[in-house]
């Protein structure tokens, strides 16, 4: 072969070869939606219009719409940068005992038998996400009267994501009734009856997000019942305890009904809401039992899964949270706090529903101050989103849901007269 037949050829080869290594083998990964929520809010940043709002976002917001940084973690802050001892070594595992202690206790109550009697323990978790996460994943190892996982309908999107992803086939339980706007009780009864035994019902003891929903104590009695019938696993994820209604015992009460009836359960907690912690991800898993001895097994894989997951926990925010909650003094100032944000939510319930009765908006608005927590579920159809969204820079979910972090004095008679637009002139 001739010098400029075989430097053809090597020439050729090399194409090929540079043609093979072009493709991707990740040529066949399809592109995944953008997540909803920070989609909207890349959206509404981008937006340039000065009456623009942001109620799709599930973050507190004074009536000035500027973030909240609570005065006792900017005290928290400060004991944590004079203190000279601290370090930056690893946590343990399940991150410091005395804030998964205090977290328990936060949730459980101060007299819970469950504690008296050394059947609960926790473990410090990438915020409330990280706890379902991780609760999800042992269940599906070690817990093997039901496959089955059922979540609200509607719910936090996240829940069906968290549980089918570790291997569960997830079902959903009625929980709205649109015709109400309110709890389809009798629904979610029935669900209960109708589930395999033994089966996981994901629930949530306050703020009921997205809807804003909750069932009341005696309701909460008659789940209780069923499931202790049907043999069924309580799985409460808390991300609003005092959030909610401003009472840290009243949100918990669900919760401590339960473990009072006998039930081992699991807990999920977040100090997002309650804290203004968004970005430090501070969550803590607790775990009833029926005995020390069950709760000490669970707690060991428990510690199993976090290593392999994310080896040991963030510190920062747990320690903003471990000085509050063992603080008595602090404690109390939190307390303070959680009024000023559930109250500020409250107050703009009011205000909206009083807004939209004077425009004699069609249709009954009671469901708003009825409903509780960050979240009020509307019932606008997702072309009355649409909208508001197009026509008046009001950013919301497609579902209706509304955050009332993002209602102010300021904004409040706009979006209600928006609101009332589109629910005379725009067909669902």
């Amino acid at each position: 072969m001739s010098h400029s037949s075989s430097k053809r050829l090597n020439q050729i080869n090399g194409h090929l070869s540079n043609m093979s290594n072009s493709v991707s083998v990740f040529q066949e990964v399809p592109q995944a939606p953008p997540d909803a929520i920070f989609h909207l809010t890349a959206s509404y940043k981008a937006d340039t219009n000065p009456n623009k709002i942001n109620i799709g976002v599930g973050a507190f917001r004074t009536d000035e719409m500027k973030p909240y940084v609570l005065p006792v973690v900017r005290k928290a802050e400060t004991i944590l940068y004079s203190d000279e001892t601290l370090d930056h070594e690893y946590q343990p595992i399940a991150g410091q005992p005395s804030y998964t202690r205090a977290a328990t206790r936060l949730i459980l109550g101060e007299d819970s038998p469950a504690i008296k009697e050394g059947r609960t323990a926790g473990v410090q978790t990438i915020s409330g996400t990280g706890a379902n996460h991780t609760g999800a994943l042992f269940l599906h190892q070690f817990y093997k009267k039901s496959n089955k996982c059922y979540i609200s309908n509607p719910t936090w999107a996240n829940h069906r994501s968290i549980f089918s992803l570790v291997g569960f086939e997830v079902e959903e339980y009625p929980y709205w009734n649109p015709q109400t706007r309110g709890l389809d009780y009798e629904g979610l009864l029935q669900s209960l009856r109708d589930a395999p035994q033994g089966s996981i019902f994901v629930l949530h003891p306050c703020a009921h997000n997205p809807t804003g929903v909750d069932p009341t104590q005696e309701q909460w009695k008659g789940i209780a019942k069923i499931m202790q019938e049907r043999d069924l696993f309580p799985f409460f994820d808390c991300a609003y305890q005092g959030f909610a209604s401003g009472d840290l015992d009243k949100d918990a009460w669900a919760v401590r009904y339960f473990v009072e009836q006998g039930f081992e359960l699991f807990v999920c907690q977040s100090f997002a809401k309650n804290f203004g912690l968004y970005g430090e991800r501070a969550g803590n898993l607790t775990i009833v039992g029926k005995t020390p001895e069950a709760t000490k097994r669970v707690f060991s894989q428990f510690e199993k899964l976090q290593r392999s997951e994310i080896s040991n926990p963030p510190a920062f925010g747990s320690r903003i949270v471990d000085i509050v909650l063992n603080d008595k003094d602090l404690y109390a100032e939190w307390k303070e706090n959680l009024k000023y944000m559930s109250h500020r939510i409250i107050e703009m319930r009011h205000a909206l529903k009083g807004h939209l009765v004077e425009l004699k908006t069609p249709g009954t608005w009671d469901h708003i101050t009825n409903q509780i927590g960050m979240f009020s579920f509307t019932g606008l159809k997702p072309a009355q989103v649409k909208v508001l969204k197009e026509k008046y820079h009001i950013y919301m979910t497609d579902n209706g849901r509304i955050s009332m972090a993002g209602v102010s004095t300021k904004n409040v008679a706009y979006l209600a007269k928006s609101i009332d637009d589109v629910v005379r002139n725009v067909t669902a």
